[in-house]
């Protein structure tokens, strides 16, 4: 968890620019915003993540609302939905409180419409309703999110397998193959060989995966002795009977 923690802050992909952007006093330079919302599309394109660079853009959109682009934060909250258990998605919508609002009706606000789904992506991740999630993800609900910005979001869909996978990793010792396909929305070969990558086992006689142990999925007995001196059970035996 340290070393997931530590790359949160500080990925190995962030470059020394973008470094003094985010930790330096340019954080809220608002001529700076162009280099941080290029970055961000270098991340949807290269499957890459930088959830504070991200967060700078938003609180640089709070202070300049003429700076606000919605399909920027689109690809924000896109992002930030496969950093669960992390909490980087509510970081990123409280920061949009006060978001200025769209009147030229040639350039329609998305943010109305897609948040509401976006919002329920995560409540349905964050609450491990795995097919549940990807029910409404094939949805036609989900039909333009889909077709405007998730087919740019590189290895999305990956991500929230790996969402999944740390959840099973943490509860499972042993989990049905139907199952967990529904879990990672995969069957056949295709689900064979995520389970491989994962390092699990199969076996196609039970049609059964085994999860290797690990401190979350280990169920370990803990014994809790406490030594009470004999002057201190007096006092209780003795509080007890004046009591009555």
């Amino acid at each position: 968890m340290a070393s997931a923690t530590a790359e949160w802050l500080t990925p190995s992909t962030r470059t020394e620019l973008i470094e003094n952007l985010v930790s330096g006093v340019d954080r809220y330079n608002p001529s700076n915003v162009g280099i941080l919302e290029d970055y961000l599309y270098h991340q949807i394109r290269s499957d890459e993540y930088d959830c504070l660079s991200n967060l700078a853009i938003l609180k640089l959109y709070q202070f300049n609302p003429d700076l606000f682009n919605p399909d920027v934060v689109v690809n924000i909250l896109l992002k930030a939905l496969t950093a669960e258990p992390f909490p980087d998605f509510n970081l990123c919508i409280s920061l949009l409180d006060d978001r200025p609002v769209n009147s030229n009706p040639d350039e329609p606000d998305p943010l109305p419409v897609l948040l509401p789904l976006l919002t329920n992506l995560y409540n349905l991740l964050h609450q491990c309703r795995f097919p549940a999630f990807w029910t409404f993800y094939h949805s036609d609900d989900l039909e333009s999110l889909r077709e405007n910005y998730i087919i740019e979001c590189v290895g999305f869909e990956d991500a929230v397998r790996e969402v999944a996978a740390r959840a099973v990793k943490a509860t499972f010792t042993r989990i049905g193959l139907e199952r967990l396909g529904t879990y990672v929305d995969l069957s056949g070969s295709k689900l064979d060989a995520w389970i491989a990558k994962q390092g699990w086992s199969l076996d196609t006689s039970t049609k059964t995966v085994s999860i290797p142990a690990n401190p979350d999925n280990q169920i370990e007995s803990v014994v809790i002795q406490e030594n009470v001196k004999l002057a201190q059970l007096q006092k209780v035996i003795t509080h007890a009977s004046l009591a009555k």
